[in-house]
């Protein structure tokens, strides 16, 4: 495999700094850190790629997926403060834009539902978490301060200040969650269909007690 030389942003080792406990110290995110070394491989081939320079750019972005296994293709724009938690099966299609302070997880693909060549991918607002696994695909428009849960499809547009959760996403409002906290609580997201399934036990309850009110009246009417 070809040796690829390469600088790490500044402000991208911030960012894994800043958000990953298990970093031991700047060399050991220099190192070691696959998802620094993704955006900072990404940045080096996206320079290349607006200079003419395509064929050395997909170069650097073959080695990174081999190296890392995130594949950002260098067309596509990405912000500052990049941070890749894990860059196991990263996908970031050629029109996805991406801007500030965003975090991905694992297995985080924004990809295309088109074949076309016009813009097909997602443009990503600031300081946006997804979760692992999640799928966001299309040409669509995700907002600033935006969350999204792990494992959920997200298909259409998301309104800033939002969280998503299931399949296919659904929009959930500052509920359960501030979705202006600096990290996504997986374990505090909320639950759609739990929240359905209560609504209706609820709903069920009520529909038994007054049944029961009903015979209890109808006895007493029949005395």
């Amino acid at each position: 495999m070809r040796q690829i030389d390469f600088d790490i942003d500044p402000d991208d080792l911030a960012a894994a700094m800043a958000l990953d406990p298990a970093i031991v110290d700047e060399e050991d995110a220099r190192k070691f850190h696959t998802g620094l070394q993704a955006v900072s491989m990404y940045r080096l081939s996206h320079r290349l790629w607006n200079e003419g320079r395509k064929l050395e750019a997909r170069e650097i972005n073959y080695v990174a997926h081999q190296m890392t296994g995130c594949d950002i293709h260098p067309a596509a724009e990405v912000g500052k403060r990049f941070f890749v938690d894990h860059a196991t099966g990263v996908v970031i299609g050629e029109t996805a834009v991406i801007g500030d302070d965003v975090m991905i997880y694992q297995g985080v693909t924004l990809g295309g539902v088109s074949t076309s060549k016009g813009k097909r991918h997602p443009t990503v607002g600031n300081n946006v978490v997804i979760g692992a696994n999640a799928s966001v695909l299309g040409n669509i428009t995700i907002g600033n301060n935006v969350r999204i849960g792990a494992g959920s499809v997200v298909l259409i547009d998301v309104p800033d200040d939002c969280t998503v959760v299931g399949v296919p996403g659904r929009i959930v409002k500052k509920a359960g969650i501030k979705c202006t906290g600096d990290v996504l609580m997986h374990n505090q997201l909320p639950d759609p269909e739990r929240d359905r399934i209560a609504r209706l036990e609820g709903e069920i309850a009520t529909l038994r007690a007054q049944l029961a009110s009903l015979e209890k009246q109808l006895g007493r009417d029949r005395d």
